[in-house]
């Protein structure tokens, strides 16, 4: 069992294969939170949590004269505002009487075989031999507001799910604040926070520093896990690397606005929060209602290396629900950056001939299809054919595609409208907006208001329409701006502090429906590129488009920082034109290839325009990706270069789970005169098998290209690459 209770200490200890995590029950019917890390096999770890009087650290009223016990220093399971824990906080109400104070007690656990689900939001799964959960519901005694805290563990996987639901058995309303979905103390160390910043153009940047006194917080309040930030960060030991040192990865499954929350309080102790930003947040509810928070998948591991390992598997395995999670991705053509909106019959026909004489697999169409649409001011809302540029109909365009030997994708933006379309005429309420107030526009378009209910069924019924009306086998789900003006004309005033989250629920269940209709249709997300990359968004849609930025330099970094968290098979990745169109930077074709090859293929430039030679390569590409992808979807992905030495050169690696095969990638980004060679020490290999590299003949022990490493031969030219292939031999 990964699940123990032993009744005479009072103690709650989740284990897996190499983690332990332990509760207690202290003496006066707090949850306690005792120990997070390496597996201890059955200790009772809480003899290091040592208990003295430290000053001005208060006591409950029933510890009134034990001086020694303060909430204010007892590591605590799940922290609640205003009681006497003057650190960041999980919990945070507006009860009937007007204060904010809560206190939670133990009042009973249950352990269950199998994996908790949570209505209307994504959630790891796993049968009774995956997982086990275990449900402590606490109680407020004077409100009677419960909170049951969820979690689910994944004992093969090294994987330790929170949640809560809040359930009100009072006889007044509660009003929540903040209801973060984990709190984490860890009451020694020295830590670093390792988080991934970004932008439009430059998403998932990582950036470590030492955590000091006092609170960091990494969030969104963009109404979308966002450009800026992302819901995942790692909290490692100061001095780790990619094999050494205590690490601790906290993802929060969630797509809208978030906040994570990192303190080092004054006696060195650290906590981590993390759930729903509370930032215009409030949630009512009345007797007898509920309120789940969304979910956080939490590991601890040797290394960063294998933080990434554990979530890769878990997002792969065990969040992916697609029938593409293992299976081959079509390699496709969108017409984006070869047409823009420019485009007609002849022009995608052209395009779509090019791409089927390649080799490629599918052809997406992209923005500029539909009714009104020349440019981003008019046309979203109107999902219909726009037959002053396909004269003949979608329908029509998409049977002369598949008699090409071409599967068939669209682009669709549903969660907008422009002001200059039918639907915003027909129904100007469903947009966010506050009454008498002008909304922010963004890319000259608003946002619907899918916390409501008819907005939803709208848009489902359009999507649907498509889908029955055409022989569409994928999805592109855009999201071009970000949320502001949060007001639903649907809502009554007191609650408008619950648009946001109801906006993201309405998200959910509409791909929900739309995913469990149609389960042959490949989805992928977007939003303005890596907008929404987070692990909620991959419980509905297998990869997401990792980035509007299409230049092969800096999608290496993107993808680095992409990889800390994701596996390379939910990364979006298109070989794109020279010069490209967002840095005008020149760059081999062949490193173009071998950076999208990182990810699911396609390709995103006029094909009409390569030369005979170019053609040539893509067809090389596309033969190699279908012989690679097995690997690099579904083996341990090392990162062989840090971001020190990333300006310099860029190498990662896959290594298929037997071990009998490898492939080693390398990028130039900077070429010099008489420079050192670039040794790489690989990793995963069986030390001692002998493997053959298919480029060279060489025949090395795994022993030797582990530790000794491997030499590459001097590497000249604008951007050069070099793939290596590595299998073993009998």
């Amino acid at each position: 069992m990964s699940i123990r209770y032993d009744d005479a200490r009072h103690l709650l200890t989740l284990e897996t294969l190499n983690s332990s995590y332990q509760m207690k029950i202290d003496r006066y019917g707090y949850l306690q939170h005792v120990y997070y890390g390496h597996r201890i096999s059955g200790q009772d770890m809480s003899y290091i949590c040592k208990e003295y009087d430290r000053g001005f650290s208060g006591n409950p009223y029933a510890a009134r004269n034990d001086r020694g016990f303060s909430l204010d220093t007892e590591g605590q399971e799940f922290s609640t505002f205003g009681t006497g824990d003057y650190r960041i906080h999980g919990l945070r109400v507006r009860n009937a009487d007007g204060s904010c104070l809560s206190s939670l007690f133990y009042e009973k656990h249950e352990i269950v075989k199998g994996k908790y689900s949570l209505p209307g939001l994504p959630a790891m799964y796993g049968a009774a031999d995956d997982a086990e959960t275990l449900v402590v519901t606490l109680s407020d005694r004077a409100t009677g507001l419960k909170a049951r805290l969820y979690y689910g563990v994944f004992e093969s996987l090294d994987v330790i799910t929170r949640a809560a639901e809040f359930v009100n058995e009072g006889a007044e309303s509660v009003c929540l604040l903040k209801a973060a979905s984990v709190c984490l103390d860890i009451p020694y160390g020295r830590w670093d926070l390792l988080h991934f910043h970004g932008r439009h153009c430059m998403e998932r940047q990582p950036e470590r520093a030492p955590l000091p006194h006092g609170i960091q917080v990494v969030s969104s309040e963009r109404g979308m896990s966002s450009h800026q930030h992302n819901p995942f960060i790692i909290v490692c030991e100061r001095g780790a690397d990619e094999s050494h040192g205590d690490c601790y990865g906290l993802m929060l499954m969630y797509s809208g606005s978030f906040k994570a929350e990192a303190e080092m309080d004054q006696f060195g102790s650290s906590r981590l929060v993390m759930g729903i930003s509370d930032t215009g947040f409030s949630w009512t509810l009345g007797r007898g209602e509920s309120f789940f928070t969304p979910e956080a998948v939490l590991c601890f591991g040797e290394g960063l290396g294998r933080i990434s390992h554990i979530c890769h598997e878990a997002i792969r395995r065990h969040i992916c629900r697609s029938r593409y999670r293992l299976e081959h991705r079509p390699v496709l053509i969108n017409n984006w950056e070869a047409t823009y909106f420019n485009l007609d019959e002849e022009t995608i026909l052209g395009l779509a001939g090019e791409a089927a004489a390649l080799g490629i697999e599918m052809f997406v169409l992209d923005d500029g299809w539909f009714r009104g649409r020349n440019d981003d001011h008019a046309g979203l809302g109107d999902w219909y054919t726009n037959h002053e540029k396909l004269p003949h109909g979608l329908g029509a365009l998409i049977k002369r595609i598949k008699a090409l030997g071409l599967m068939f994708g669209l682009w669709v933006e549903p969660e907008m409208v422009n002001e200059e379309s039918d639907l915003f005429r027909e129904h100007p309420d469903w947009v966010l907006r506050a009454p008498a107030r002008e909304p922010a526009a963004g890319r000259s378009q608003f946002v619907l208001d899918l916390s409501r209910e008819d907005v939803q069924e709208h848009l489902y019924q359009a999507m649907a329409r498509l889908l029955k009306e055409n022989d569409i086998g994928y999805i592109k789900w855009d999201m071009n701006r970000c949320i502001c003006d949060l007001y639903s004309a649907a809502c009554e005033s007191g609650r408008q502090g619950e648009v946001g989250h109801r906006y993201v629920l309405g998200v959910y269940r509409l791909l929900e429906r739309l995913t469990g209709d149609f389960p042959e249709v490949l989805f992928e997300g977007c939003a303005g590129g890596g907008g929404r990359f987070d692990a909620g968004m991959l419980y509905y849609v297998p990869q997401i488009w990792c980035s509007d930025d299409t230049d092969a330099l800096e999608r290496v970094e993107i993808q680095y920082g992409t990889s800390f968290g994701y596996p390379a098979s939910s990364m979006g990745a298109h070989v794109s034109a020279s010069p490209n169109h967002q840095t005008g930077r020149h760059m081999p074709l062949s490193t173009r290839g071998v950076v999208a090859m990182a990810g699911t293929l396609g390709y995103e430039l006029d094909l009409r325009k390569l030369s005979d030679e170019d053609k040539e390569e893509i067809k090389r590409q596309i033969r190699q990706y279908r012989e690679d992808e097995p690997l690099v979807h579904d083996g341990l992905y090392y990162r062989l270069t840090d971001m020190e030495t990333l300006p310099s050169h860029a190498a990662w690696q896959y290594v298929s789970r037997d071990k009998s095969t490898s492939l080693v990638s390398v990028v130039v980004a900077r070429t010099r005169a008489n420079e050192p060679l670039i040794n790489l020490r690989l990793k995963g290999l069986d030390p001692g098998a002998i493997y053959e590299i298919r480029e060279t003949g060489e025949k090395i022990s795994g022993a030797a290209l582990m530790y000794g490493g491997y030499t590459l031969w001097q590497m000249h030219g604008d951007f050069p690459s070099v793939q290596l292939h590595v299998r073993t031999i009998d």
